[in-house]
């Protein structure tokens, strides 16, 4: 919401002078800013016409008169966080010297507003734009300049230009490659690591209880050696233990900031230590562990980084779907499937046959990691187009990866209460258990492979026991026997 009183909005928008010395507009309206349409703002290139509301200015405009290929504006949290940056960038401003502290606080003021969601609907600018992220940058500091020009009741305005105050020792190269690695960060540490330790968690919990329950195996999708379902969970559990491992691993190259780096990483227009002194402010105000990372030019010339970050994204999701398909395939049924377990109904499953109930939330879970897959190639792709000192698909990468981040997280969400939520058919899993002739595997140190596969034959051809046939074609002990044929034993064959 803008929250922008009549006389709040003359300070900001209508001010002739105010304008003019802060580089918005030109002296005077044109007949429609008169009438309240639009107001005339001027930038290097020349006059543009704003509508009066808002709070951002010319180079915004331009932005959205040039960019207009979709629906999709910059995430929210990434604008955020951009927010954020501008403050710790005049915080350091201020302690270096190069910025007046009264511009600091006016800046940082109307940047906390906006980190904390206000004015959301002032930044319009299509995610398909300079590749730089340049437009969003000066929306950014154009709003935030005119923000400090419409304070609070019983605040002095302070007149700011959005380039030479706002954006001071800062360009739009270092500043949003270090916004996409900042709001990946807190995205991951905030939102994906803490759903996932809560899906392994849930995982490990119910795999424990299931130490009993011996099932078959399944290779090729055939039936094969019997194992627990605590091994089957566990299995799991381990895959989705290393996703967490390869996030947290990666994590410490994702904190390693540009900024200061300015325009092609040498940090020209910065003054000297603003790289470690603005990265120290953003670590206070963002609660992290933010470096600066050794070659600046690296992560602007560059995305290895994010490429990183959305490669181990991606085997997540790969695990996700193969979870997914797994408590697919053992709900299937419940009558002409497996029907190893029940999942939770959630809803009715067909518009034309009653009943029926399918595994929805699985479903959508593989999609979104089908999704997230995609996003992986997407900036794949755009982490090349890194020219000489330059990645020119910073926005695009932004959105791809923070999209799969939000959504890796729901996901999680998703299969933690399918996991939690399944019952188990026991009847089911007992009868199939004891007629699969896979079993017969237990006997080839004793009979050889080629008279257990003949007993296997049997057995299945006559839809009998593995046991009674064994008994029969071996002449050994039926005790013996049942002892080498027991699933548990085969399930656990060297103790548990």
């Amino acid at each position: 919401m803008i929250d922008r009183t009549k006389a709040g909005h003359k300070k900001a928008g209508h001010s002739k002078a105010g304008h003019k010395k802060a580089g918005h507009s030109k002296a005077g309206h044109s007949k429609a800013g008169r009438e309240g349409l639009d107001r005339i703002e001027l930038d290097s290139l020349g006059e543009v016409s704003v509508p009066a509301e808002a709070l951002y200015g010319a180079q915004t405009q331009r932005a959205l008169n040039n960019f207009q290929f979709s629906q999709r504006q910059m995430p929210a949290a990434f604008l955020q966080h951009l927010a954020r940056i501008k403050y710790a960038c005049a915080r350091a401003n201020a302690e270096l010297g190069v910025l007046s502290t009264t511009k600091a606080d006016a800046i940082c003021a109307a940047a906390l507003r906006l980190a904390a969601g206000e004015c959301a609907d002032q930044f319009p600018v299509d995610v398909f734009q300079s590749g730089s992220g340049t437009s969003t940058n000066m929306n950014m500091n154009e709003v935030i300049s005119h923000l400090a020009l419409c304070p609070p009741n019983g605040v002095v305005p302070v007149e700011l230009h959005p380039n030479d105050d706002v954006n001071r020792s800062q360009s739009s190269n270092d500043v949003i490659p270090t916004c996409l690695q900042v709001s990946a960060v807190q995205a991951i540490e905030g939102d994906l690591l803490p759903k996932l330790r809560s899906l392994i968690n849930i995982v490990g919990i119910r795999a424990s209880g299931f130490a009993d329950i011996i099932k078959t195996g399944r290779t090729h999708l055939m039936d094969a050696m019997p194992l627990s379902l605590q091994q089957e969970l566990e299995t799991w559990q381990f895959q989705l233990t290393e996703c967490e491992q390869r996030l947290e691993q990666m994590l410490p190259r994702l904190k390693a900031l540009p900024l200061g780096g300015t325009a092609v990483g040498t940090g020209v227009n910065s003054p000297p230590g603003f790289s470690r002194v603005v990265v120290t402010q953003l670590n206070l105000l963002e609660g992290s562990d933010f470096s600066v990372v050794a070659n600046r030019a690296s992560r602007m010339a560059a995305q290895d980084a994010s490429l990183e970050c959305s490669s181990t994204l991606r085997s997540l999701a790969v695990v996700m779907i193969k979870l997914s398909n797994d408590l697919r395939w053992m709900s299937s049924g419940p009558l002409g499937g497996l029907a190893e377990i029940q999942l939770t109904a959630l809803q009715p499953g067909s518009s034309i046959m009653p009943g029926k109930v399918n595994p929805v939330l699985l479903e959508a879970v593989g999609m979104i990691a089908v999704e997230v897959i995609g996003n992986d190639m997407t900036v794949a792709v755009a982490a090349q187009s890194g020219n000489f000192q330059l990645n020119v698909m910073l926005p695009l990468i932004v959105t791809k990866l923070l999209d799969g981040i939000g959504l890796l997280s729901r996901a999680c969400e998703a299969l933690a209460t399918t996991v939690n939520g399944f019952s188990i058919n026991y009847d089911r899993l007992e009868t199939v258990l004891h007629r699969n002739p896979i079993l017969v595997t237990g006997l080839n140190e004793v009979v050889g492979y080629s008279v257990a596969a003949s007993i296997a034959k049997q057995a299945y051809a006559e839809n009998r026991p593995i046991i009674d046939v064994a008994v029969e074609v071996t002449g050994l002990d039926r005790a013996e026997l049942e002892r080498r044929l027991d699933p548990r034993f085969l399930a656990y064959p060297h103790g548990r």
